[in-house]
């Protein structure tokens, strides 16, 4: 699970390759066969891992999935979608306005009627039940490295990084990279995710807001460049979305000198490579 990333400053950089979108919907699946469902329905964007993620997962357990997708239907289908349907995910697309109420509890309200009974899961798959999937990865971690100085990881909703400091002991680090433009609510988010499971907030962690690139998904010539030096100097893919931010802001704080000589430091590969045929779709 682990592979070393040679660098020239004095900390050691690993990175473990997990999939936190199955980590997120671990104990979100227990609770929909418990509470006797047997569809799960979700929001997304077109390019969306989380949506890929549930019509998986759907598939593998045996539930129906149905996805609610931000925009217009485009045929044909992009490859994120196509496959969502080749794993049996029913799909239904919202206008902008539309999906901008997918919080709004009378909306909420209205979809089994629209839909049918169903468990329900927030985009991207993040809220009190999969804050305990992602601190089982601080333990699994541990298993193969007990010592170790600070986790980093991707952040869009915050879920993964609420989940770690809930894993972590207190003295241990966590650093996100925000994927997305004015990430500074972000630690609101986190605060109130843990405050809500664990009952108490951390300070423990901070998260860069720099290394977004532009915004959600956006990219410039040098973060694609980045991400093609990476494969070609370690041999792993990085995703343009999440992992290829991470990657480029812990090796910009390692230079700036972040964590004292001698420290090791994890950084977590989330996956997100079924993006990249999208990706390549969109952009060639």
């Amino acid at each position: 699970m682990f592979q070393e990333i040679p660098t020239p400053y004095p900390v050691r950089l690993l990175l473990w390759f997990d999939d936190n979108k199955a980590r997120k919907l671990k104990h979100n699946l227990l609770a929909a066969r418990q509470q006797g469902h047997h569809t799960l329905l979700t929001f997304g964007g077109a390019y969306s891992n989380h949506i890929a993620a549930v019509a998986a997962a759907g598939r593998q357990h045996g539930l129906r999935t149905i996805g609610l997708i931000r925009g217009e239907e485009t045929q044909p289908l992009n490859p994120t979608l196509a496959q969502a349907v080749a794993d049996g995910m029913q799909l239904h697309y919202l206008d902008r306005a539309s999906y901008r109420r997918r919080h709004e509890t009378d909306f909420i309200a209205e979809l089994p009627a629209r839909y049918g009974p169903a468990y329900l899961l927030p985009e991207g798959g993040t809220n009190a039940l999969a804050l305990p999937g992602c601190a089982e990865l601080v333990a699994d971690i541990r298993q193969q490295l007990p010592d170790f100085d600070a986790l980093a990881v991707p952040v869009g909703t915050g879920g993964t990084l609420a989940g770690l400091l809930c894993g972590l002991d207190g003295q241990q680090q966590a650093l996100g990279v925000a994927a997305l433009k004015n990430g500074g609510f972000l630690r609101g988010e986190v605060a109130a995710l843990t405050q809500r499971v664990a009952g108490r907030t951390f300070d423990n962690y901070t998260i860069e807001t720099g290394y977004h690139f532009g915004g959600y998904a956006r990219y410039s010539a040098e973060l694609l460049a980045f991400i093609h030096d990476f494969q070609t100097q370690h041999g792993v893919l990085l995703d343009p979305v999440y992992t290829s931010k991470l990657l480029f802001g812990v090796l910009d704080l390692l230079r700036q000198g972040r964590w004292t000589a001698g420290s090791t430091v994890v950084a977590i590969h989330t996956g997100g490579l079924q993006g990249w045929a999208g990706w390549q779709q969109r952009f060639g």
